[in-house]
């Protein structure tokens, strides 16, 4: 048993006003008797409860126990000095304690309020964490089917027999490089694969060129890290590929003394 949510449930409060039902009340007693933080929260309950009721009650005034003694047909009786009699003592303690006792309901109310307003702020709390969670999970599962749906265009230009696979080995500058281009002579579509490339500073980029007619003719430019193909512009009628180093967004001719890869269009 949690015994910390057991109490906070206000079940001991209803316990002490006798507001439970006969098998709600036996459950109570055994779990007083079984667990001692029960039993010592219940008897500082029943105390708290029991000095609000004194704390609070209020004497009638003079006018009120007047209309009350007529109200329940208790008559006055009239000395010389015109004084109203007091109220039996029976009577007296009744009035109190029905005073105390709408008092105490009123506490009582209070409480069992907050405890509710606590948990439905707990629970209003763990559905905005739901609602939080749920929507981080739907753009997980929207990236995870946008990488799913990468991978399977990559797969279909990667088995497409209309793609020429063009291998581009690394040059002196960088003899670990290495990238491949799938090129279409049909549709022109270019894709690039980088399989090695180096990173680079931030005002730099990789740009590929193909080699057209003997002249070089730009193809894009892009970042090192890709894990996917890039598709770059379209070319017709390249003989090779290559990929030099260029300040960030390219240049119009390419800067030969830091070409990267090259590769040839085989027959």
């Amino acid at each position: 048993m949690n015994i910390q949510e057991y109490i906070s449930s206000g079940i001991l409060e209803a316990y002490a006003l006798g507001e439970l039902t006969s098998t709600e009340e036996q459950e109570v007693s055994e779990n007083v008797q079984k667990y001692p933080e029960i039993k010592d929260e219940l008897n500082k309950v029943e105390l708290t409860l029991e000095n609000l009721a004194f704390e609070t009650a209020v004497s009638p005034a003079l006018e009120v126990k007047t209309s009350v003694l007529q109200a329940i047909g208790i008559e006055e009786e009239e000395e010389k000095e015109e004084k109203v009699r007091a109220m039996p003592r029976r009577h007296l303690g009744m009035w109190r304690l029905a005073v105390a006792a709408s008092v105490t309901i009123a506490a009582v109310s209070l409480v069992l309020a907050y405890n509710y307003y606590n948990k439905w702020k707990h629970t209003e709390n763990e559905l905005t964490s739901l609602i939080a969670q749920n929507e981080r999970l739907a753009q997980d599962y929207n990236q995870v089917n946008q990488k799913l749906d990468k991978v399977e265009s990559d797969f279909d230009i990667l088995s497409d027999a209309g793609y020429r696979r063009v291998a581009m080995n690394g040059t002196d500058n960088a003899p670990q490089s290495k990238a491949f281009v799938y090129w279409n002579e049909n549709t022109q579509d270019v894709y690039l694969n980088i399989s090695s490339l180096d990173p680079l500073e931030q005002e730099k980029q990789y740009q590929l060129w193909a080699i057209v007619d003997g002249k070089p003719v730009d193809a894009g430019v892009f970042n090192s890290g890709e894990k996917h193909l890039l598709k770059m512009k379209n070319i017709e009628g390249a003989s090779a590929f290559a990929v030099t180093v260029e300040p960030k967004g390219g240049s119009i001719n390419p800067s030969l003394e830091t070409m990267q890869v090259m590769g040839p269009v085989e027959s």
